[in-house]
């Protein structure tokens, strides 16, 4: 590995590299050069989901990189569609089957769904039941607000090691921050530089193009993207940078020459605009959002 990460241990004690690639909106056919790439290059830990439709390249891509398997951190999400105790059973096959492999890493619930919940809490009884089978490392929640947090740790028994959530300087998401660390829940960041702020229309100008972060970047002979993952690292979470360029791939993993001050970290928390750029929580629903995942 040429550009080694910290690494980060979750509430159970299993570790993982605190950085992961992304692949999210990858193409399949573009996801298993880049992840080859990004192995290539010292990633170990590489993200995906069910809903993105790559977990099959994701996977032949770890067996064209010739990186042992118990080196790579593999996350993957079940989709809202495959949600209830037995459909989400079945969803760990499809996705084990898919990327190739007999355990996963970290398995997490894409969504919550607020409109049944009772589809939920199901599908994270069934993460239970894999998590004791030894079939999945550890388990987690994506895009879980506190009240959703609340709601399932009433109706469930293991605390979920991740919640992935929308985080960047222009969407800070405090209380869900709090409210992960209030349970012992690492945060981890999806569009982790800002990415949705400039291929959506969100409002806001690119995070890569701010004055406070590219003054910071000069400051410390960085790119802005790579003050950004500093940021998150030293604040203690997870991130999921993605690119399919290679120079942009590894420049993403190359974050650890350089240390922000505390009054630099404020600074880039000050940037917060409370403005999401993803779908909102509570928006999502089965007859919006359900989709087929296919069978491996």
């Amino acid at each position: 590995m040429t550009n080694p990460v910290p690494t980060l241990t979750l509430h159970h004690g299993v570790t993982m590299p605190a950085l992961g690639y992304g692949v999210f909106q990858t193409p399949p056919d573009e996801t298993v050069a880049a992840t080859v790439e990004a192995l290539r290059v010292g990633y170990r830990h590489v993200d995906t989901a069910a809903a993105y439709g790559n977990e099959r390249e994701v996977g032949e891509a770890l067996r064209r990189s010739g990186v042992p398997r118990d080196e790579v951190f593999l996350e993957t999400k079940v989709w809202i569609s495959d949600y209830g105790y037995d459909a989400t059973l079945h969803a760990f096959d499809k996705s084990a089957g898919k990327l190739g492999v007999d355990t996963i890493d970290l398995l997490i619930l894409h969504q919550a769904l607020p409109s049944r919940f009772d589809l939920t809490v199901e599908a994270y009884q069934a993460l239970e039941t894999l998590l004791a089978d030894g079939k999945v490392r550890a388990i987690g929640v994506s895009n879980f607000m506190p009240e959703h947090l609340d709601r399932l740790l009433a109706e469930t028994s293991v605390v979920p090691a991740v919640n992935q959530v929308e985080v960047h300087p222009y969407f800070r998401q405090p209380d869900v921050l709090a409210a992960n660390a209030k349970h012992g829940i690492l945060t981890q960041a999806w569009s982790p530089i800002g990415g949705i702020t400039f291929y959506r229309d969100t409002g806001h100008t690119s995070t890569l193009q701010d004055p406070t972060i590219v003054g910071l970047a000069e400051a410390h002979g960085a790119t802005p993207a790579q003050v950004m993952l500093r940021w998150h690292l030293q604040q203690g979470r997870s991130a999921i940078p993605k690119s399919v360029t290679p120079s942009r791939i590894a420049e993403n993993l190359d974050v650890t020459g350089f240390e922000l001050s505390a009054d630099e970290l404020a600074a880039i928390d000050a940037l917060d605009t409370g403005r999401r750029g993803g779908p909102e929580p509570d928006a999502i629903t089965l007859e919006t959002f359900g989709r087929e995942i296919p069978e491996a």
